[in-house]
């Protein structure tokens, strides 16, 4: 809901069937969904103490009350006269997941940026950073006081990991219990709403990454006294499954649904990452997933352009699909694991776990993904014991694909979250890059990638000492399976998650930017996505979808081609070796861009040299 200020000013709030809001007529309505409970009373501080008034019941399971108070007031919920947690759809928590909940007036903020209608995807350069580790800071502002960088960088979108409130000071955000409350650690509300409107002032766009599947291990109430909020009819990795599709699931499916629209309209983000929506079980029709599609495109989609990415193993190209005119029906796009682990392969040569699904034929793997999305679109894994993965992606705009050679998971799920360029030379890494960087799928890069930073990115948290100590444990048995972590004292070399010091190795270092390698390889990544902006986004909506070709020569050199409407054609040739390749004559057309690792250039003679990367624009034959 947007309500009008002065003319260049917006108040925006986004009206839920529950938790606590601000009546027109003054006080503030609290209602909380208790089906497992006898009775609920709100818990207020009034006074240096906490006074407790019963909620009226409802029919539903629903408890509800009125009070006068106002913005800033501290609440919990008294469970049954007993249990006392904060508000599940709290805004605030600050004094994080175990402590009242404060009551906040989403209308006082007053936006400025009325005029933005967002940026085509086909502008996309996402950009995924930790708001904690980003920064020293550590904070929203601290993002905010590096967006010039971003924008100098060639960046469009930001994309911000996981934010639901989760317990302690340090967490990768996956491990969120409160879906609807930023994290204190990072500042108020209104320090992310800063945040996200200096960036739209300089035409970034925003994103955040929403987790829809679990919820953390510590500081879910829930169970408590919403039992149907999960089901053991379906189970995920983290145990019971959310309920999507039980007995008294449309509550819990309209927490997601409002969720969803609650970061849109409230805080005017462009967009959202789903996490993991492969454990999202759900056998109703319309599943989850296409509920929360459809009231996006009704609601703030209708205003301005909203795009919403999926993270889902199980490659399914439904949610992609696009209606006659070219627009998504579902999801805008969808991270493509598959590009990832069959360039992953080619820069290190580790096969094991995954990675075994792309050591056969990395560059037939990486080839199909330019070409047609996904590596696996029904074909059997071995990784999974021959089980089929995937749909069929041919037909989809290479737009429907975020590409990347690293993300915080890909990095943090090693033992020690080392970076690329600590496990590949340059030239490799750089060939690569060159490669996902300007194909036709969006790109993203990870914090620091773009200086080719030295800090890790180990898993870190922050748990209840019990808890942690379980974290620990677990995580270092985790590897016990690796050939390199049998031995136990190996083992006991994996950073423990719950060190702060973990945390602290993850930070980025900018001051590294005055050293001349950082700052050149800064400079080519300036470079590239300069190129991209210039050569190949307004190509992308003449690409003929599903006309794609690629092929492999001599399992270590990869031709691509895009074909556009008008007849020309996009190139990709590459040598992804350390010997010089020859070619079935030199490609004609102009060149875009050339990455070489040998004085003589890429293309030379009828041979493409070591490590090189040519992208080429064919002009249309007669």
């Amino acid at each position: 809901m947007t309500t009008k200020g002065s003319a260049d000013i917006e108040h925006r709030r986004h009206r839920m069937p529950f938790g606590a809001e601000l009546s027109e007529q003054g006080g503030a309505r609290f209602r909380i969904w208790a089906p497992s409970a006898r009775a609920v009373e709100l818990g207020l501080a009034r006074d240096g103490r906490e006074e407790f008034l019963p909620l009226d019941r409802r029919d539903g399971g629903w408890y509800e009350g009125h009070v006068g108070v106002g913005p800033g007031a501290r609440y919990r919920y008294r469970i049954d006269g007993g249990l006392v947690v904060p508000d599940p759809a709290s805004r605030f928590q600050p004094d994080d997941v175990h402590g009242p909940s404060e009551l906040i007036d989403p209308g006082a903020w007053e936006w400025t940026d009325r005029a933005w209608r967002g940026r085509p995807w086909d502008e996309a350069v996402l950009y995924e950073l930790h708001v904690g580790s980003f920064t020293p800071e550590g904070t929203y502002a601290g993002v905010q006081g590096r967006l010039d960088h971003l924008k100098a960088v060639g960046v469009t979108a930001i994309e911000l990991m996981p934010l639901a409130d989760f317990p302690g000071a340090r967490n990768w955000g996956y491990d969120g219990v409160l879906p609807f409350a930023p994290d204190s650690r990072y500042g108020r509300p209104e320090d992310l709403k800063a945040l996200v409107q200096a960036a739209h002032a300089k035409n970034l766009m925003v994103f955040l990454d929403v987790v829809y599947n679990h919820f953390g291990p510590e500081g879910n109430y829930l169970s408590a006294y919403a039992a149907p909020f999960f089901t053991e009819r379906h189970h995920t990795p983290w145990g019971a499954a959310i309920n999507f599709d039980g007995e008294d699931a449309r509550t819990v499916r309209d927490y997601y649904v409002h969720n969803a629209l609650y970061w849109l309209e409230e805080y005017h983000f462009d967009g959202l990452r789903f996490d993991a929506v492969h454990a999202i079980m759900d056998d109703s029709e319309p599943d989850i997933l296409s509920e929360i599609a459809a009231a996006v495109a009704r609601g703030p989609g209708r205003e301005r352009l909203v795009h919403l990415v999926l993270e889902n193993d199980a490659n399914q190209s439904r949610y992609l699909a696009r209606d006659d005119a070219g627009r998504p029906r579902f999801y805008t796009a969808q991270w493509n694991d598959d590009i990832h682990h069959a360039l992953h392969v080619s820069a290190t040569d580790e096969t094991g776990g995954y990675y075994a699904d792309y050591a056969d034929a990395p560059l037939r793997h990486l080839g199909r993904c330019l070409a047609e999305g996904f590596a696996y679109q029904g074909d059997p894994s071995a990784f999974r014991d021959g089980e089929k993965r995937g749909e069929p992606s041919r037909d989809l705009p290479p737009t429907a694909f975020v590409n990347f050679l690293q993300n915080h998971d890909q990095i943090g799920n090693r033992a020690f979250g080392e970076r690329i360029t600590d496990l590949a030379d340059t030239a490799r890494v750089r060939a690569l890059s060159a490669v996902f960087l300007l194909a036709p799928g969006v790109p993203l890069l990870f914090m620091g990638e773009e200086w080719a930073a030295r800090q890790p990115f180990p898993f870190f948290c922050d748990f209840g000492p019990e808890l942690a100590r379980a974290v620990t444990e677990g995580r270092r048995k985790e590897f016990a399976r690796f050939p390199a972590f049998s031995d136990p004292e190996a083992r006991s070399r994996i950073p423990d998650p719950n060190d702060p010091a973990t945390f602290g190795e993850a930070v980025l270092d900018w001051g590294a930017l005055t050293n001349p390698e950082h700052a050149g390889w800064l400079a080519w990544h300036r470079e590239l996505l300069a190129v991209r902006a210039r050569e190949i986004v307004p190509r992308l909506p003449r690409l003929r979808p599903g006309a794609a070709r690629f092929r492999v020569i001599e399992d270590r050199g990869l031709y691509v081609e895009w074909p556009l409407e008008e007849g020309a054609t996009l190139v990709l040739c590459a040598n992804l070796s350390a010997e010089p390749l020859a070619l079935d004559g030199r490609p004609n057309g102009r060149e875009l861009y050339v990455q070489s690792e040998t004085d003589d250039g890429a293309m030379s003679g009828g041979r493409l040299g070591p490590w090189s990367v040519a992208w080429l624009l064919q002009p249309a034959t007669a």
